[in-house]
């Protein structure tokens, strides 16, 4: 396979992201006449499950990737869970078939969204009189990364939590080329 992908470097290790393995699916020569399937195994109002599935040109499946994906997980998943769950499920089928897999099955997509669920630890349910609390480590949290993509993560994890002028609030904290 000749073909040059364009990678992320994610803490010092190179991802190839899924439409790079789509890009080369639908480019190389040897995968002519292959196509791409995929199917929605689960799916209700927080999770979805999606299996991709390569097939070749006589329709035999030579390829298969799962992914799940939780619509809490991040500000893109509130909308569009079910559109995540199917793309990594591809970019995972495309691994397998060995497109794009010079260093890792996962693709760079993937990686992000797993350190993205690993910066903000699951916490206990809270009162309403520890929402301060909350409030208070969400500013820490953005102070500390300084960075919209952790306001993100907040958003995600406890933005129903918050009034809208505490989110307002918490915007305040981030790069001045970044505020909303």
């Amino acid at each position: 396979m000749s073909y040059q992908f364009k990678t992320t470097n994610i803490k010092g290790k190179e991802y190839v992201q899924v439409n790079e393995r789509i890009i080369a699916f639908r480019k190389l020569p040897e995968f002519s006449g292959y196509r791409l399937q995929t199917e929605m195994l689960h799916l209700d109002s927080d999770s979805c499950v999606v299996r991709a599935s390569i097939l070749n040109e006589s329709n035999e499946i030579v390829a298969q990737g799962m992914a799940q994906e939780d619509r809490t997980s991040s500000m893109i998943n509130k909308t569009s869970y079910v559109e995540n769950c199917e793309t990594s499920a591809v970019g995972r089928a495309l691994g397998f078939l060995g497109i794009g897999v010079e260093s890792s099955i996962a693709t760079a997509e993937e990686v992000q969204i797993a350190i993205a669920k690993q910066d903000i630890k699951a916490k206990p349910e809270r009162s309403p009189s520890q929402k301060v609390d909350v409030f208070q480590e969400a500013v820490e949290f953005i102070k500390k990364n300084n960075s919209h993509e952790a306001y993100d993560k907040i958003m995600a994890k406890y933005g129903d939590q918050f009034s809208d002028g505490q989110k307002l609030a918490l915007t305040k904290f981030l790069p001045k080329s970044k505020q909303q």
